[in-house]
């Protein structure tokens, strides 16, 4: 992998500096950001933010030297430029630190050379997937990160993975206070939920109007720096009662650049290890997953978890490491069957379908397999077992293939309409 003189030095103009990374040559002709990054829900949940007109992800990345985050913007203009990662917030970087971003932004992506090969691979074995260039799946910066979201899409409906997954990063803010276990919103939740439905029609209304008027230049970049800056404040926290619907009326009025105007980074361990659980479930509405994200942060910070062993572990890709990695993390409460699928997936292993009823529904309807919790696994190898060790891979590709036929491109998906991609939504017109 490359690095260019940007990303050496870090160039300076207004107060941001922009860090290039240098795509291998043998890249340059396969990677495309809009497909790497909008290939899995995780995409969609807080802090990231894809914007549809500039097709660029933003988010905040924490910097080596310090637990310092700063906005960080992710753009690739052309096949034949570098992906360019712009730091807002700073004139200058040390090398410490563009390294350290550099290597949360190439995890993101999955942008190395076992990630090549293992594309190349699958590509070999699928050529739909081949032809349109799917094959990285979105994941985190940071395992920590991947394995609480992996937490969150545990039990429950998409939207509400995506509403935990804002209030972590809305707590987040708040991280240098104490939590009390009395808190409550500003606004009673009644009084919330009535405002909302009062705006709901006018809102998606506007929102219509807005994205039916000729594409401009999205403003989601300086919308984005004045957030993240103002994140130093000791603001108050929003409320969890929060919606979707009173968000895209704060963004219509100008008061927010996507998502709340107060949005944080995603929680370190040693910002989680210190709270309370049921303080936490109630705050973030978090039900019984509370105490196992605050578990999971203990043991991490008390060292009863490596997260830099479980990522070496996963450089060897192997059914015997795979094995390795399963029994490690069974030991860590909370993480079943489902959970782990998911995570070691996110480790880069996806010869395991994380199966689920979701899983079920999409065998039924485009397999006609009538599967049940006891049959899906025998219907997933009878379906997916060519592709081995990439199942995950093949499976994927189809259904988010479904996805976007049926709720349109992710890609160009209003934030405010990630929550429709729901099972129930695929057997309804939305």
């Amino acid at each position: 992998m490359k690095m260019s003189k940007g990303e050496e030095t870090g160039g300076k103009a207004d107060n941001r500096c922009v860090v290039s990374l240098q795509l291998a040559f043998k890249e340059t002709t396969t990677f495309n950001l809009e497909r790497a990054v909008c290939s899995h829900g995780l995409f969609m949940m807080a802090p990231n933010r894809w914007d549809p007109v500039s097709k660029t992800l933003l988010r905040p990345l924490r910097l080596i030297s310090s637990s310092l985050s700063l906005p960080v913007r992710i753009s690739h203009p052309s096949p034949s430029d570098p992906l360019l990662v712009s730091v807002f917030g700073t004139s200058s970087l040390s090398s410490q630190d563009q390294n350290g971003i550099l290597a949360q932004v190439r995890r993101m992506l999955r942008i190395s050379d076992e990630n090549d090969r293992v594309i190349g691979e699958f590509h070999n074995l699928h050529e739909a997937a081949k032809e349109s260039g799917f094959g990285r799946i979105f994941r985190s910066p940071t395992l920590f990160e991947d394995m609480v979201k992996c937490i969150l899409l545990c039990n429950c409906q998409w939207s509400r993975s995506l509403s935990m997954a804002r209030a972590l990063c809305e707590l987040q803010l708040d991280n240098h206070s104490t939590l009390s276990e009395d808190f409550q919103p500003k606004t009673p939740q009644s009084r919330e939920r009535k405002r909302e439905r009062e705006i709901k029609h006018d809102v998606v209304m506007k929102l219509e109007a807005k994205y039916s008027e000729k594409k401009e230049k999205s403003s989601l970049d300086s919308s984005f720096i004045r957030e993240t800056n103002s994140s130093s404040n000791s603001s108050k926290l929003l409320t969890s009662s929060r919606t979707d619907t009173a968000i895209a009326a704060d963004h219509i009025s100008g008061h927010l650049p996507c998502q709340s105007a107060q949005l944080g980074d995603f929680p370190m361990p040693e910002e989680l290890a210190i709270l309370d659980a049921d303080c936490l479930a109630k705050r973030c509405k978090l039900g019984y997953r509370a105490q196992r994200i605050v578990s999971l942060a203990q043991n991490i910070v008390e060292h009863k978890v490596d997260l830099s062993m479980l990522e070496e572990l996963c450089q060897e890709f192997t059914l015997l490491m795979y094995d390795k990695l399963n029994e490690e993390l069974s030991g860590i409460c909370g993480f079943g069957p489902f959970t782990r699928a998911n995570v070691l997936m996110c480790m880069g292993f996806y010869h395991r379908i994380p199966a689920d009823t979701e899983t079920i529904r999409h065998l039924k309807q485009f397999h006609k397999r009538y599967s049940t919790t006891r049959s899906v696994q025998k219907d997933i190898d009878a379906i997916y077992g060519k592709y081995a060790p990439f199942q995950f891979l093949a499976y994927w590709f189809e259904l988010w293939d479904c996805y976007e036929k049926r709720f349109g491109k992710t890609g160009d998906m209003s934030p405010l309409h990630y929550h429709l991609i729901t099972a129930s939504n695929m057997r309804k017109s939305v």
